[in-house]
Formats: structure tokens, C-alpha cells, sequence
């Protein structure tokens, strides 16, 4: 598929895979790159980046990626002044990181710690249902302007209209200490097998990619500890992906319109049981 002229959004666009993602699209020619961070420092990375690229290609949105009308916000500035969105990586994700039971001893009674419901629901609606909304969003986008020019079923003798790469992670397969995180990762799989068969209707493939351990701010936070002695011993690559490399493939899936499912990024990951 050709990505010059398309209309692109990102979300956590400001920082880590998002961020190399939006370089990596403004390197292939769209036309505008909707960059949407919860963070300050968006429009300031987008106003640096453009100045750089010699144009306004990245337009900066700040807001809570789980906010229904902010999206739509997003989604209608970028319609009414550049055309149907028909590209979509939503990058945004957050961690709460904790064991799923701990138990308390004091003065004599014993109590579970089970892990919090509130974390839990704040890393599904960031990791799993704001990414499915965006995505879902970016296909009503080129399904409202096929209608307008007046085109129904997708037909294969058209060019693809559009593509989403959902994030996935390693983690969905279960890891120790994330079962928030694995849990919305997983579902994604979900997500992605439906929205494959759904949105090609219209002509928009759906693809997802599962990352390993990736040098952003979220897997620093993690500690430089917990990164030397329960990350890189069991990468076969024995380092960080950078989020270039993430990105590169990224776009790589939204240019092939052969490729569909699911990519593993992974740097060769091994856990220890």
C-alpha cells in the first residue's frame, strides 16, 4: 500500500515507538500525522520534529487517550482539514506492575493483598479499549468517505483504503508480575482478528505486533536493576530493541498489504520459567 498523502494518528506519539512510528511515516510521504500524547511536551516534540521535516506534517493533540470526545475532537480536526484518517497505530499503553496476591501478616492475623481493582480497570481501558476505539474510529473514517463517493463494498480491483496496527506485547502470553498488562495485551488478539474480518469491508486491513522488551520511558521505569538481571539475560540479543526497529517494522506491515495477523518482535525472548 502506498502511505504518501495518507492521513495518519498515533497516539503516545510523543515518546518511544510512537514517536520513531511518526518519523518513520513522515519519512514515507504522509501527509499529516495526528500525534496524540496525554503528555506537555507533545507540541513542543512535534513543533522541534517539524521544523526538521520543513513542514507542518505532525499535528499535535494532547488528551486523556480513553476520552470519547476528545478522539472525536482529533478525528474531526484531521477529517475537516486534511481528509479521511486511513492510517492508525495506537502506541499509547501505561503499566501497573504488581503481584496478583500478596499476603500481610500483623499482630497475629493474616490477610490477602489481592492486586487492585482500580489499576486493573485503568490498564484495560488505556491498553485494550482506548486502542480498540481509535482503531475502530479510523475505519469509520474511510467507510464515511467511501459512502460519500459513493462506493459501498471494498472491491479487490481498488488499492487498499487503509491500515491499524494494534500493539500487542510478549507479555500477552503471560508474564509474572503483569496480569493487567498481559490481560489487555491479550485481548488485543482478540480485537485484531475481528476487526481484520470486519474491516476489510472497507478496505482496511488490521494487523498486530507483539514487541519485547523496548527502550522507551515505560520499560525504564521498570528499573535499571530489574532490566540487567530479569530482561537482557533472557534476550537472545542481550540488549533493548530500540523503538526505531519497532517502528521500521510497523511500517513495513502497513506498507504490505500480503502481511495480516500477527508479527513477534520479540529479540529473540526467553523467559526462564
Amino acid at each position: 500500500m502506498e502511505l504518501k498523502g495518507k492521513v495518519a494518528i498515533i497516539t503516545g506519539g510523543a515518546s518511544g515507538i510512537g514517536s520513531a512510528t511518526c518519523l518513520k511515516l513522515a519519512g514515507e510521504g504522509v501527509k499529516a500525522i495526528g500525534v496524540v500524547d496525554q503528555t506537555d511536551v507533545v507540541g513542543s516534540v512535534c513543533a522541534e520534529t517539524n521544523t526538521q521535516l520543513g513542514g507542518e506534517i505532525l499535528i499535535p493533540f494532547r488528551g486523556d487517550v480513553v476520552d470519547s470526545s476528545f478522539r472525536e475532537e482529533v478525528f474531526g480536526e484531521l477529517e475537516s482539514r486534511f481528509g479521511p484518517v486511513t492510517l492508525c497505530v495506537p502506541a499509547a499503553g501505561i503499566i501497573r506492575d504488581r503481584l496478583c496476591v500478596k499476603v500481610h501478616q500483623n499482630n497475629g492475623w493474616t490477610s490477602p493483598s489481592i492486586y487492585s481493582e482500580t489499576d486493573f480497570r485503568r490498564v484495560v481501558d488505556v491498553d485494550l479499549i482506548a486502542p480498540i476505539y481509535w482503531a475502530m474510529r479510523t475505519v469509520g473514517s474511510v467507510a464515511v468517505d467511501r459512502v460519500k463517493r459513493g462506493l459501498k463494498e471494498w472491491n479487490p480491483d481498488e488499492s487498499v483504503q487503509g491500515a491499524i496496527i494494534l500493539i500487542g506485547s510478549i507479555s500477552s502470553t503471560g508474564n509474572r508480575g503483569q496480569i493487567s498488562y498481559a490481560t489487555a495485551k491479550a485481548g488485543l488478539e482478540g480485537a485484531q482478528g475481528t476487526l481484520s474480518k470486519e474491516a476489510i469491508y472497507y478496505g482496511v486491513r488490521c494487523a498486530i505486533i507483539h514487541p519485547g522488551f523496548t527502550d522507551t520511558p515505560m520499560v525504564r521505569a521498570l528499573g535499571q536493576r530489574m532490566i540487567q538481571e530479569q530482561v537482557l539475560p533472557n534476550t537472545q540479543l542481550h540488549r533493548l530493541i530500540r523503538p526505531d526497529e519497532i517502528a521500521g517494522a510497523i511500517v513495513f506491515m502497513l506498507k504490505n498489504s500480503a502481511v495480516s495477523g500477527t508479527l513477534w518482535a520479540d529479540a529473540g525472548w526467553h523467559p526462564r520459567a
